[in-house]
């Protein structure tokens, strides 16, 4: 099993034409060879697979990468839903630099994030 720690950025937006570095995500995922997630090394290391969100104004969270149902997102809390974000489809995506993923956040806008990075931890 090999883990990634995994960079987002901000990508392009009305309010960022140019994207925004300084708003993303740094999260760990197992991914398979073709770079996907893979669920089935998720339950085995999910408590490795942790989430840190950073936001000009809005400070810095952590919390953890879930797999609910069919579906991925981020939780800051556990007691809580409403904290939750959301990953579009993360599960089809390829997670390699370059490529994009879709965050839905707390304010229930759904902002796309350019991969920055995906390097294989130690």
């Amino acid at each position: 099993m090999t883990l990634y720690s995994i960079h987002l950025e901000l990508g392009r937006t009305k309010e960022f034409p140019e994207g925004n570095p300084l708003h993303g995500y740094v999260f760990v995922a197992p991914l398979d060879a073709q770079g996907q997630l893979d669920a089935e090394e998720w339950r085995h290391s999910k408590t490795r697979c942790v989430v840190r969100r950073f936001s000009p104004g809005a400070g810095e969270m952590r919390g953890r990468l879930l797999h609910v149902g069919k579906g991925w997102h981020f939780d800051y809390d556990p007691k809580r839903r409403d904290d939750d974000e959301p990953l579009f489809k993360l599960d089809r995506h390829l997670i390699k630099q370059g490529e994009y993923l879709s965050v839905t956040e707390h304010d229930g806008v759904t902002r796309p994030f350019k991969i920055v990075s995906a390097t294989a931890m130690p």
